[in-house]
């Protein structure tokens, strides 16, 4: 698969500086491209390294055009079009349009005729998938479940029942939508089980990695937004509902009844209790720890970064004192309000 400069540029709507009819045959990272392929520059940190890269042509930003010889494609946002660009290089599997033969699909699913259905997938009853629906070996689909147009779901996908995916989303290998929620009373004999009474719903244009679990609603529906991605190992509890267009990195995990707004953003490990509200345009850092809902948009951090282990442990110990540090200072300005602590020089 290979595109010259030009036909790239008119996809792009760019501007090409140098010959045009050069050939692309790939893409690759600054560092390491080759003469036949195309890469971007995006940060002003790796201009050193666009100097020196062998790349036959580069996406980059007009005022870094003096660090670059060779051709370039000009970009106000050098990053967002190389997203674009590797839809010209789009080298996955496509969908066959066929039903595998070992394929169980129970008579009262209703499938379009230009759905897709892998080896050993099972589709339960009453199932509607739409138009150009792919359902990837060994996927199961529980009764009930509605699947819109141009949904994709890679191998051992599992939905349970009364499911419900939007039109273009893709889901990766092994994630479960629709489990059941923790949700357990106890009583002198154990745990009793509380029946997951809702639903999940999953607007259009949503992306979810591999091995994620996303929890059907105890009595109100889990809700994810249009335009949400979801990294993989990523756990949503039940009825937690996530604003369009947020985004969550890998083996974050957000307990039962928390409500994200739109356009957030929440980094790896990062952990949210529950029954908690996000503002919109909230950005939650790594292994961030949410106790308490945010109602002002921004960025939010906590925990604390790398050290030497011999300092980390002596501040370990140091933060076990803090509670008791606190009372004695509290205590000391007790004193000084009340005039029972001598100030410094008092008595000499």
């Amino acid at each position: 698969m290979s595109h010259t400069l030009a036909e790239i540029a008119r996809h792009l709507d760019l501007e090409v500086l140098g010959p045009s009819e050069q050939v692309v045959t790939g893409l690759a990272a600054l560092n390491e491209a080759s003469g036949s392929q195309l890469t971007f520059c995006a940060n002003k940190r790796y201009l050193d390294q666009l100097a020196n890269s062998s790349a036959g042509a580069v996406i980059l930003r007009p005022e870094w055009r003096e660090f670059w010889s060779g051709p370039a494609l000009l970009s106000a946002d050098p990053y967002l079009d190389f997203a674009r660009a590797t839809h010209l290089f789009d080298d996955r599997p496509r969908p066959s349009g066929q039903r595998h033969a070992s394929a169980q699909i129970d008579p009262s699913a209703e499938l379009d005729p230009s759905v897709t259905v892998d080896a050993g997938a099972v589709i339960g009853p009453n199932v509607h998938l739409a138009a150009g629906v792919w359902i990837g070996a060994r996927v199961v689909i529980g009764p009930g479940c509605v699947v819109g147009e141009g949904t994709e779901m890679r191998p051992g996908v599992v939905l349970y029942h009364d499911v419900s995916l939007g039109s273009h989303c893709l889901i990766h290998a092994n994630t479960t939508i629709g489990s059941d929620g923790f949700g357990f009373a106890p009583s002198v004999k154990g745990w009793h089980k509380i029946l997951q009474l809702g639903r999940v719903q999953v607007g259009n244009r949503v992306e979810i990695g591999a091995n994620c679990a996303i929890d059907r609603g105890a009595l109100h529906d889990t809700v994810i937004g249009d335009g949400v991605i979801i990294d993989n190992h990523v756990h949503i509890a039940h009825g937690v509902r996530i604003g369009r267009d947020s985004a969550l990195a890998g083996a974050a995990a957000v307990a039962g009844s928390t409500v994200i707004g739109e356009r957030c953003t929440i980094a790896g490990q990062a952990g949210l209790a529950d029954h908690l509200e996000i503002a919109d345009d909230v950005h939650i850092g790594g292994q961030g720890r949410v106790t308490r809902s945010i109602a002002d948009a921004g960025y939010y951090a906590s925990g604390t970064s790398i050290q030497p282990q011999k300092t980390w442990a002596r501040n370990a110990v140091r933060f076990e004192q803090l509670n008791e540090l606190a009372r004695r200072v509290s205590a000391l300005e007790s004193q000084l309000k009340d005039g029972s602590v001598a100030s410094e020089g008092e008595g000499e």
